[in-house]
Order: structure tokens, then sequence, then C-alpha cells
């Protein structure tokens, strides 16, 4: 339940580390160096949502095709097969990390398989590049871009209104765009590839949420908002005769054109002193709804309306569901029911409290539903049920006192929309998560009940800001944006809590003891309460620390290796120290405020600090730092540096700045000296995991740019050598907050994304090769699942359990497709296919299986017939029993 996101901040730290021009993406790169790399697969550790999600979009000709956008996490695409959401800009890279911001998304209804974004997070200096609009003809499998001369705002002030991009349903060559910051209204003749203003449009809009604003987010001119096409004016090949446009200008809000663009006019006698966040056409009977708010939203707005334009006779109705002194919101999501299109709805998107509102009229709105209704105040009856069991966090592990309920029915609900081909299923966008249904109509029976429950597997979105990964307890935790953070007990199933006791509304720093990892600590943001929290349970539970006086932020924390002392730099006040769990603090002498703070993993008395090009050192539990000696560190504070487990003083740190010293240092004396590695060019994080088979130091891992190259990258040889992890299809925009291994799996690192999550790789490590496997005896037993499918394709995970008696030195397993699948890649595996035959073995690390013990692998395929489940698997010559 937050009303800003964390990249406001987040990210103008981050335009200042990526200062400079703009890329120019379209002309040809120099060439690079050829780099060692390893074949990765790539996961997010589930959280399911976590972020606003303003736009959902549904293709009108073609059943079950529907598009999602985000703020700052990219688009994604809805699997009906397997109802999840597929990631569609993970190709996004470090120079373009703007782009990761979604304004709108248009999905062609002429061909379905042409879809376009709306790209760029800010429009004012954080984002150091202008937006693009990307077009894909294959669905967002693949994109091309064009690069805008202006900047948009997926995360700024009105991003839920829209959709500001559209295309044409008779000539889909023809696509609108409205801009932002006063650059008025954009189209396209060629399908995107071209753009050119139109200077025939009178009004670039006038609206800033805040016009004193000195950082201009909140004073830029939210512009051009929406586009909709009258399809009924129009025939096919030929472009669409009316157009109407909203504006984010309280006097004139809707413009007109009743010839294809080329004039424009404001539509006689319509309401104002109100911003039409969206404006819905129904043609069959000749209604073009409108949403109205005071404000331009998301989190914002204390009045609103709807309206009824009557695009025959130019009548105005005021069709809103309650009166106008009776509101304290704005109205945003709106949709109309293709199949009824009598049946509009609308949500009350800025109602907070005690719960958003969702609206329904099946007579054109001149009668009204609500999705809850007062009995006798404070009870309210609920015309739906909920049920997060999926998403058990978006309880917030509250218990609040009536009207207030937990789960909500949701907040900034500004994309609603009900599917074209089925009237029963509505999707709707909150700030933490996608809501839908799919029997809508039992709305209408007397007494009936329509069911709530998330619709939201495998969209992401969360701003991550620190993880760790323990040696023992849970294998992740994360320090998130907006919702805290969480204990990954699994990475595969959802968690049923975030952090509480206190809920941060952002964590920005946890860590914990090294030589005892139940002891965490973390340290966040909040309205009230303490900014610091313990747990000697590994995170499962929590308790809150006292804040030192003038403490407004969370800043960095540091756990002694021991967990008997901690060191604190929070935000508002200087560094401090205490010993036990901050019930007292001290503050630290010869360290300035605002260091970043780390502690050594194997000394509890040794702590570490850096500020503005200085590295500082404290041998007795933080009271007092001596500065070193060492020189040619980055002057600025964009710097991340660790402690290597297990080695004292041994120290790693990243960072810096283009125009500066920037790279990757390292110090084997506590920080006395520093070597930068010369084979570095750029670095901004750093993280150990598990040592390589072969090696006896712990694998390193950063966010780099190596040989010419942005990238993940992981050495096993402390930093003499690299090979790049990820690859161009896995970038996920800016990545410099976070990283580490995982001390448990060989080749696991764990990355740290801008609005994507938390994404997890594995290496596929080495093929065994076609020559004969191991056989191992005993009982088995195999889980096959296809964990996503599309046209021609496929993921599947498999787990083989050993339910005998003797552990297993080597496995192979056996079975046979009847679908002609073939398996493209395979991870945490090695395989072969002959046929219909496939083989797959252990690599080095999961050889050994304990009886009890499972071993997962998954794989990727294409699938030509029917993507059947194989009937049988051997182990060895062994059958396994299917689970």
């Amino acid at each position: 339940m937050r009303r800003t996101r964390i990249l406001t901040v987040l990210l103008a730290l981050a335009a200042g580390l990526l200062a400079g021009g703009p890329p120019t993406a379209l002309a040809a790169e120099a060439p690079k160096t050829a780099l060692a790399a390893d074949t990765y697969t790539w996961k997010n550790a589930r959280i399911d949502g976590g972020g606003f999600v303003p736009g959902i979009v549904f293709n009108r000709t073609e059943k079950d095709l529907a598009y999602a956008r985000t703020d700052i996490g990219g688009a994604y695409r809805w699997e009906e097969g397997t109802k999840t959401w597929t990631p569609l800009l993970d190709h996004v890279g470090w120079d373009d990390w703007g782009h990761t911001g979604v304004v709108s998304v248009a999905s062609d209804s002429v061909d379905p398989d042409r879809v376009y974004a709306a790209v760029g997070t800010y429009t004012n200096d954080w984002d150091p590049g202008n937006g693009a609009v990307l077009r894909s003809a294959d669905r967002g499998a693949t994109w091309e871009k064009t690069d805008l001369p202006f900047k948009l705002g997926g995360n700024m002030p009105g991003r839920g209104m829209g959709e500001r991009l559209a295309v044409d349903p008779h000539d889909n060559d023809v696509l609108y765009l409205g801009a932002p910051s006063g650059n008025g209204l954009w189209r396209s003749t060629d399908a995107g590839v071209t753009w050119a203003e139109v200077t025939a449009f009178p009004n670039p809009g006038d609206y800033a949420q805040d016009p004193s604003d000195t950082s201009g987010y909140a004073s830029d001119n939210q512009g051009i908002v929406w586009v909709t096409f009258d399809e009924s004016t129009g025939t096919a090949g030929a472009a669409t005769k009316t157009v109407y446009v909203g504006v984010a200008d309280k006097e004139n809000a809707v413009y007109r054109s009743t010839d294809a663009g080329a004039t424009w006019q404001p539509v006689a006698g319509q309401p104002t002193g109100y911003l039409a966040h969206k404006g819905v056409l129904d043609a069959e009977n000749g209604h073009l709804y409108l949403a109205y708010s005071d404000t331009g939203g998301p989190y914002d707005g204390g009045k609103g309306r709807l309206y009824r334009y009557a695009t025959g006779t130019g009548t105005w109705t005021d069709v809103s569901p309650v009166a106008e002194a009776d509101t304290y919101y704005g109205f945003s999501g709106l949709t109309v029911d293709r199949q009824n299109p009598g049946t509009v709805m609308a949500t009350a998107y800025s109602s907070w409290w005690p719960d958003t509102q969702i609206f329904r009229s099946t007579d054109s709105g001149a009668t009204w539903t609500q999705a809850w209704n007062y009995t006798s105040y404070p009870t309210r009856e609920n015309r739906y049920t909920m049920d997060v069991s999926s998403s058990p966090w978006l309880t917030w592990g509250a218990n609040p006192s009536p009207p207030e309920q937990t789960p909500k029915l949701g907040w900034m609900t500004e994309a609603l929309e009900i599917d074209p081909f089925d009237s029963d299923r509505m999707m709707y966008g909150t700030g933490a998560t996608i809501y839908g249904t799919e029997n809508l109509t039992n709305w209408d029976d007397e007494g009936g009940r329509f069911a709530i429950e998330p619709m939201v597997r495998g969209l992401e979105e969360t701003a991550v800001n620190d993880l760790a990964a323990p040696p023992s307890g849970a294998p992740l935790l994360s320090a998130l944006g907006d919702i805290g953070g969480f204990r990954h007990t699994s990475l595969t199933e959802v968690p049923s809590m975030m952090f509480t006791s206190p809920n941060f509304t952002s964590t920005t720093s946890l860590d914990f003891a090294e030589a005892n990892p139940d002891v965490v600590v973390r340290a966040g943001n909040l309205d009230a309460g303490p900014h610091v929290a313990f747990s000697t349970d590994n995170g499962a539970n929590w308790f809150g620390g006292t804040d030192p006086s003038g403490v407004s932020g969370g800043g960095t924390v540091a756990a002694g290796a021991d967990g008997s002392r901690f060191v604190w730099s929070p935000q508002g006040t200087g560094v401090h120290f205490t010993n036990g769990f901050g019930t007292s603090w001290q503050a630290s002498a010869g360290i300035p405020a605002g260091a970043v703070v780390e502690s050594d993993r194997v000394d509890p008395k040794t702590f570490y600090g850096f500020k503005s090009g200085t590295f500082y050192v404290s041998t007795d539990g933080g009271a007092t730092f001596t500065p070193s000696a060492a020189t040619g560190l980055p002057a600025g504070d964009s710097v991340r540096f660790k402690a290597l487990p297990g080695g004292k003083g041994d120290i790693w740190l990243a960072g810096g700045a283009t125009d500066g010293p920037y790279g990757l240092w390292h110090s084997t004396d506590g920080g006395a000296t520093f070597t930068k590695l010369p084979n570095v060019e750029a670095a901004d994080t750093i993280g150990f995991g598990k040592a390589a088979p072969d090696a006896t130091y712990q694998t390193l891992f950063t966010s780099a740019k190596i040989a010419g190259v942005r990238g993940i990258f992981r050495s096993t040889d402390r930093g003499a050598t690299w090979t790049r992890v990820n690859d161009d299809a896995h970038q996920w925009g800016w990545t410099g907050a976070a990283i580490t291994g995982d001390p448990r799996v060989y080749g696991r690192v764990y990355v740290a994304t801008n609005g994507r999550g938390v994404v997890y790789g594995d290496t596929a490590g080495t093929d065994p090769g076609p020559g004969p496997g191991p056989t191992p005896t005993g009982a088995c037993t195999v889980t096959y699942t296809v964990t996503n499918q599309w046209a021609g394709g496929f993921q599947a995970d498999v787990r083989l359990t050993n339910t005998g008696t003797s552990a297993w030195n080597g496995w192979s397993l056996g079975w046979s497709f009847t679908g002609g699948q073939q398996v493209t890649q395979m991870w945490n595996a090695g395989h072969t296919q002959s046929g219909t035959a496939v083989t797959a073995k252990n690599v080095g690390w999961n050889a050994n299986v304990p009886p009890g013990a499972s071993v997962g692998f998954g794989f990727t395929g294409s699938w030509s017939g029917a993507n059947a489940t194989p009937t049988s698997f051997k182990l060895g010559d062994q059958a396994c029993k299917q689970a």
C-alpha cells in the first residue's frame, strides 16, 4: 500500500552513475572483443507482482491475447495455457535502462502478431536517455526500436492514464502517440518505423502535479494522455475518420478529429475542472465513456466524475455512480463489456481508505452497483470473495479494524479490463499485483458473489536494493522497495509474508552474521516507527530496534561476524554502533555521515566504511574508524563493497563513474591498500558464491563492463579471468544495486534489478557427453512439470528423487518424447537426444544424491505435435515412479 515507487529515489542516484549522452542505439556497434561465456538459465525468485501495474490491454480480434505494462518493470504477454505472464523486455540493456519503464502498450487488432510499446522512465534528468517506440511482429518475442526526440515517463505522475499509444483499427500502419512535457501528439504511418508530430493538434496539455517542484518530476506537463479510435467511422485499409484524444488540461480535456487527424477541435459541451484519465468507446451504442479525476494520479485524487458522450448527438450525460459531494477519490479504471456493450465498469482508483471501489452498470450508466457497500457502518457487505493463497503476502500481515479489510480490494486501480471475448473474465491492476475473476457476471445475480484472486504469476515487478545468501537457513534474503523484502525459503514458491514487525515501506540494506547466520539485521524507511530491525531466527521473525536521534531513513547496516554488535549508517544522522540488538546506539568517531558500512566476515570487531573516495576501518566494533591511506579509489559515492567470507581483511570494492576512477578493486590487507583489476573497465556490484569444484577461492560475481561488454560476470580465479553468464536476451536494464552468489550451489548467482525483481541464474555445468552414464540402484521418483508453453515451444522442470536406501554417486535419467519434442537447452544437467530418446546426466556439483534427497534440472524445447508428458522414466535400467 505504497503511494510512491522507490525508483523515484533510487534512479536519481542511478542517473548520476549513468551520466552522459544517450546512446545511439540504431547505429552500428563497434566490434566486441571475444569473451568467455557460459550458458545459464534465468528465472525469478518468485514474489509474484510487487509493484504498480498501470495498464492491461486485450487484443480486440484474437481471444486470450493480452498484455500488461508496468511503470518500471517492462511489459508482459499473457499465456492462457499456463495462466502466467511472460516478460518481453528483458533484453533492455544497461545503457537503455530507462526503457524498462513502459508508458503505453498497443496490440494490433488487424494483425495480432504486431505489438508496440512506448518506453522511457523519467522525463526529467533522472533518465539521461530519450524515450522510444518498440515494435514487434512476433508478439514481443523480438523487437525493433525507433528512438524519439523527447523523453517518456513510465514512472512519472499521470502514468495510469491512457493508453497513450494506439493502432488504427482499420489501417494498422497508422499509430498515434500522446507525448508528455508539451511535446504534443505524434503519428506514424509506417507501422511505427518513423514518427512525426501532428502539427495540427492544437493543445499539448498544461497540467502538472506540482509546478513548483524544482526536480522536474512533479512539475512536468503530463501532456497527451490517451487516444481512442471510433471504429464505426472507417473501412478496412483506410484510416479511421473519427479519433478522440485526451489532454491533461482541465478546461479542454477531450479533442476530436473527424477527418483522420487532419484537423482537431475540442469536443463541444464537455465538462471542465477535471482531467480525463480514460476515454473508452462503445461504438455499437455510440457512447464514449470518460473517467475524470481532479488530479493526474496514480496515488492522488480527491474528486471525480464519470461522463457518457453520445457520439451521434453530441449530448453529454453525467453518469457518475455517486454524487460529486460524496466522492473523495477520482475515477480512472474504465472498461466496456464488448460482448454486452451496455455493461460498463469503473474504479475509484484513489480511494485508499477503507478500500478501493469498483462500480458496474448494465444499462449504459443509468444505474450502478458497487463491489462493496456498508450495511451498518463500519460493517460492509462485499459482492465478491478474495483468495490470495497464491500470493499470501498480499494481506500485509495486517489485522485492520472495520471497515478496512485485508486483503484489500486494491489501491491505485487505474487498469481495469473486461476480456472482450469473455464477459466473465476481468483483470485489474493495483499498486502491488494484478487481480482477476473468471465469474464476473455473478456480480449481477441477487446475492451472488464473484471470486477474485491474483492473476499475476510470472509478472515480477520489485525494485531490489540489497541481497544476502546465508550459508545456512533460507537460501536468500531480499531487501525491496515498496514491499520491504522477504525470506525466500524456496526460490520457486511465493513467500508467505514480507518482513514485518516492523514492516518497512522500503528496506534499504540487510546483513547477517557470517558465523551465526540466524542473526540478521535490516534497515529501511518507515513513516512512523523504528528504521532498524533484528532477527535471531534467520529472518523468520523480527523485532524493531531503537533509532538514534535524527534518523530519517534506512541507509546501510552491517552485522558483526558473530552477531554480537552492529554498525549502522542511517540517513539523517551519523554512523552509529551498538553492542546487542540496537536498544542503545553510540556515535562512531572518525567516519563521516552517509558512509557505506560493511563488516569483516571473520573478525567480529572489524568493520569497514567508504565515503567520497576514502576507505575507513574500525577494529573496536565500530566505536572508532581510521581512514585508510589507500588512494585511487572512486571519488564519488556510487560504490558497493564486501568482505570475503572466511578471509579476514579480504575486501572487494566496485563502483565509480565515467568521469573518474571506475572499476573493481581488491584488498588483502584489510583496506590498507587496494589494487585495481586491469581487466575490468567498470563494475558496480560484487558478490561471492561457492568455489568451483577445482578451486579453493570463492567464486566472484559482478555486474560490470569487461572487454567492452556490459553484463553479469563470474570469475573462479580471483578475477584473473572472467566469464559472461548472462546474454543479450537477459539484461534487465540497470543491475547496479546488488549481486551475490550462492554459498551452497556452485555457479548460482542472484541479481538485483530495478523493477524485474530478483533474478537468479544457474549454469548448465559441464556436459558429461554421450558416453555411458552411471547406473545407480534403488527406487526413484520423477516429477515432470511443463512450467511454460507457447506456440512451438515450451519450458519444463524435472525433479528426480532418490527414494531408495543407498546414495547415488552420479545419475542418468532417460525418457522418450511422443509429440515431436526436441530439447534445445538444458540446465543443471547435461543431455543428449537421439530421435525421441532423451538422456539427462548429472553435472559435477549435483552427482551425489543421498537417500531421500532430490535433484532438479530444467530445459527448454520445441514441439510440433502434442506436447504430452513422457509416460515413463528410467534411472539407468531402473524404472522410476512418476509423481
